[in-house]
């Protein structure tokens, strides 16, 4: 199934799409949905609903897939041609940084950080835990996984590299994590290396890409991370860029108040996202 959160007057509703793309609220069945509903078979009791017969919704503002997303895990440099760009090696093992900011909506605006000279784009798979997981194997990964999602790990550059220690202040600034639209159940994405990725800057097509160029697959980079840090029901992983990013053009292009991106992945959805400039 597709579920999403979708904002409306009386307050954010849980929904899932139908198979004709229709908005079907949850609501009466699911109070929202968060990290304990995707905790493995917590969903289960709405697989049995004909979602034809549920109300259907007419907005499109774009909550977060889950309410509380526990933690982000970003994967760096995970395509080869997108470590070329940004004049870095091709990791041997997994380049894992945190992202903390607070997850955003596929429809919420992006915003230049105060200060910002080099704000970027950056499609990404997401894949959300819905079982924990502690020293998995690659052959048990995947069944930790509650579901598929788009990510933007929008990063300012110049603070992610040019201001010193580690890349999470590049990547932590507000609304620099669009996830959603939806949250697409495993069933529905058999093959986690077979999907198209793009992303859109003004109507230019800037990022395409494959997550079969991923150097380390979603089943590797679960079971990596998992040796080191237990992976917990609503953690979400954000499994690296393809070549395309605004770093990598000659001359580089970045970000401005007015732009406007469009992002997807296969079966996953798009995000259509304005930037806006800051406003304290």
């Amino acid at each position: 199934m597709k579920f999403c959160r979708i904002r409306t007057a009386d307050g954010i509703v849980p929904a899932a799409v139908d198979d004709a793309g229709v908005l079907r609220s949850l609501a009466g069945h699911i109070g929202d949905l968060t990290r304990d509903s995707v905790a493995y078979g917590g969903l289960a009791p709405l697989e049995g609903i004909e979602l034809s017969t549920l109300p259907a919704l007419s907005e499109r503002d774009y909550a977060p897939v889950l309410a509380d997303i526990r933690r982000i895990f970003c994967i760096g440099l995970n395509y080869v041609e997108h470590a070329a760009e940004s004049g870095s090696a091709v990791p041997d093992q997994p380049l894992m940084f945190m992202k903390v900011c607070p997850p955003s909506g596929a429809t919420d605006p992006v915003i230049i950080p105060k200060g910002s000279e080099k704000t970027d784009w950056e499609v990404e798979l997401g894949v959300v835990i819905g079982r924990k997981a502690a020293h998995v194997t690659v052959d048990q990964a995947l069944d930790h996984v509650a579901g598929y999602c788009v990510v933007n790990d929008v990063s300012e550059r110049h603070f992610q590299k040019d201001c010193g220690g580690q890349w999470v202040k590049g990547k932590s600034c507000d609304s620099f994590a669009p996830v959603g639209p939806w949250l697409v159940t495993p069933d529905e994405v058999p093959d986690p290396q077979a999907l198209d990725l793009f992303l859109d800057v003004n109507g230019v097509r800037r990022q395409t890409g494959h997550t079969s160029w991923m150097v380390f697959p979603v089943a590797e980079l679960i079971a990596h991370i998992s040796r080191f840090i237990t992976l917990l029901p609503g953690d979400l992983i954000a499994t690296g860029t393809p070549p395309g990013v605004g770093m990598g053009m000659t001359p580089p292009q970045y970000l401005k108040p007015g732009d406007r991106m469009r992002l997807g992945i296969t079966g996953l959805g798009e995000q259509d996202l304005a930037v806006e400039a800051y406003a304290p």
